[in-house]
């Protein structure tokens, strides 16, 4: 319906995101929340993928237990922030406790603190996703 926005749409307003800026998108495949997704565009951003070849100022990082073990998610996260613009925003979705994919808080943080970042925030992101905000560390405080 015009002028509706479902519950997951609405919530991509706490991501923090402002109008204009580029937010890549990593890990994208058939079970990510599409109305999250339009929620984040329509707040004015341009959504990207992560063949994007030029700096985003922020990240959207889907990642399940079976795209890859901690090291793979390490690996991930250090390309995440070597495309952002300095002090660019990272937020990490995860599949919720027992949903198919989920992956544990210790080994989120882990895999933060190894590529540099850490946890600050997280946030229902959507029906069955979790969003955890990283930054680097030092910041966020």
């Amino acid at each position: 319906m015009t002028g509706t926005t479902s519950p997951a749409g609405s919530e991509a307003g706490r991501f923090g995101f402002t109008e204009g800026q580029i937010v890549q998108e990593w890990g994208y495949d058939d079970d990510v929340d599409a109305d999250l997704r339009e929620g984040v565009a329509d707040l004015g951003v341009e959504l990207v993928d992560e063949d994007y070849d030029d700096v985003s100022d922020a990240a959207l990082v889907w990642w399940r237990s079976d795209d890859g073990d901690a090291t793979d998610l390490e690996d991930l996260l250090v390309d995440v922030v070597s495309a952002l613009d300095d002090g660019g925003l990272v937020w990490l979705l995860v599949p919720k406790a027992g949903r198919p994919g989920h992956v544990t808080p210790s080994e989120l943080g882990e895999s933060a603190r190894t590529a540099g970042l850490q946890t600050t925030t997280s946030i229902a992101a959507a029906p069955g996703w979790l969003g955890v905000r990283l930054v680097a560390k030092g910041r966020g405080r």
